[in-house]
Protein backbone atom coordinates (compact mmCIF):
# COMPACT_ATOMS: atom_id res chain seq x y z
CA UNK A 1 0.00 0.00 0.00
CA UNK A 2 2.81 2.42 -0.66
CA UNK A 3 2.04 3.54 -4.22
CA UNK A 4 -0.17 6.62 -4.62
CA UNK A 5 -3.61 5.88 -5.98
CA UNK A 6 -4.10 9.26 -7.60
CA UNK A 7 -7.03 9.99 -5.28
CA UNK A 8 -6.41 13.01 -3.07
CA UNK A 9 -8.29 13.59 0.15
CA UNK A 10 -9.08 16.93 1.67
CA UNK A 11 -8.25 17.50 5.31
CA UNK A 12 -11.98 17.29 6.09
CA UNK A 13 -12.23 13.88 4.39
CA UNK A 14 -9.17 12.64 6.28
CA UNK A 15 -10.71 13.78 9.57
CA UNK A 16 -14.01 11.99 8.77
CA UNK A 17 -12.09 8.79 8.11
CA UNK A 18 -10.05 9.15 11.30
CA UNK A 19 -13.25 9.67 13.30
CA UNK A 20 -14.87 6.63 11.69
CA UNK A 21 -11.82 4.47 12.42
CA UNK A 22 -11.79 5.65 16.04
CA UNK A 23 -14.72 3.42 16.95
CA UNK A 24 -13.88 -0.20 17.81
CA UNK A 25 -16.99 -1.67 16.15
CA UNK A 26 -16.46 0.27 12.92
CA UNK A 27 -12.82 -0.80 12.89
CA UNK A 28 -13.91 -4.44 13.31
CA UNK A 29 -16.47 -4.06 10.52
CA UNK A 30 -13.75 -2.74 8.20
CA UNK A 31 -11.50 -5.67 9.12
CA UNK A 32 -14.29 -8.08 8.16
CA UNK A 33 -14.88 -6.27 4.87
CA UNK A 34 -11.15 -6.21 4.22
CA UNK A 35 -11.01 -10.01 4.37
CA UNK A 36 -13.17 -10.13 1.24
CA UNK A 37 -12.82 -8.86 -2.30
CA UNK A 38 -16.55 -9.03 -3.00
CA UNK A 39 -19.53 -7.49 -1.22
CA UNK A 40 -20.59 -8.69 2.21
CA UNK A 41 -24.32 -8.82 2.90
CA UNK A 42 -25.73 -6.62 5.63
CA UNK A 43 -27.07 -9.64 7.51
CA UNK A 44 -23.66 -11.32 7.44
CA UNK A 45 -22.04 -8.22 8.89
CA UNK A 46 -24.68 -8.05 11.60
CA UNK A 47 -24.32 -11.75 12.44
CA UNK A 48 -20.54 -11.69 12.70
CA UNK A 49 -20.62 -8.54 14.83
CA UNK A 50 -23.49 -9.63 17.08
CA UNK A 51 -25.20 -6.23 17.04
CA UNK A 52 -28.77 -5.18 16.41
CA UNK A 53 -29.90 -3.78 13.04
CA UNK A 54 -30.23 -0.18 14.27
CA UNK A 55 -26.69 -0.16 15.66
CA UNK A 56 -25.31 -1.69 12.47
CA UNK A 57 -27.17 0.88 10.39
CA UNK A 58 -25.62 3.70 12.43
CA UNK A 59 -22.08 2.32 12.05
CA UNK A 60 -22.47 1.62 8.34
CA UNK A 61 -23.79 5.14 7.74
CA UNK A 62 -20.72 6.58 9.47
CA UNK A 63 -18.43 4.40 7.33
CA UNK A 64 -20.32 5.37 4.19
CA UNK A 65 -20.20 9.08 5.06
CA UNK A 66 -16.44 8.78 5.57
CA UNK A 67 -16.20 7.15 2.14
CA UNK A 68 -14.75 3.91 3.48
CA UNK A 69 -17.53 1.63 2.26
CA UNK A 70 -19.65 1.43 -0.84
CA UNK A 71 -23.24 0.27 -0.48
CA UNK A 72 -24.42 -2.18 -3.14
CA UNK A 73 -28.20 -2.35 -3.21
CA UNK A 74 -30.29 -5.10 -4.77
CA UNK A 75 -33.93 -4.36 -4.11
CA UNK A 76 -34.38 -4.03 -0.37
CA UNK A 77 -31.11 -5.84 0.38
CA UNK A 78 -27.80 -4.08 0.95
CA UNK A 79 -24.24 -5.34 0.82
CA UNK A 80 -21.03 -3.50 1.57
CA UNK A 81 -17.64 -3.30 -0.09
CA UNK A 82 -14.50 -1.78 1.42
CA UNK A 83 -13.27 1.22 -0.58
CA UNK A 84 -9.61 0.26 -0.71
CA UNK A 85 -8.79 3.28 -2.87
CA UNK A 86 -10.09 5.64 -0.20
CA UNK A 87 -8.22 3.78 2.53
CA UNK A 88 -5.01 3.99 0.49
CA UNK A 89 -5.57 7.71 -0.10
CA UNK A 90 -6.05 8.15 3.66
CA UNK A 91 -2.73 6.42 4.34
CA UNK A 92 -1.02 8.61 1.76
CA UNK A 93 -2.54 11.75 3.28
CA UNK A 94 -1.36 10.74 6.74
CA UNK A 95 2.10 9.99 5.42
CA UNK A 96 2.31 13.39 3.70
CA UNK A 97 0.86 15.33 6.63
CA UNK A 98 3.00 13.66 9.28
CA UNK A 99 6.29 13.44 7.38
Amino acid sequence: MSEPTGKLLTEEQALLIAKALGDRRRYEILKRLGERRDALACGAVRDCMGINPATLSHHMKELETAGLVEVVREGKFASYVLRRDVLEAFFQRLKADLA
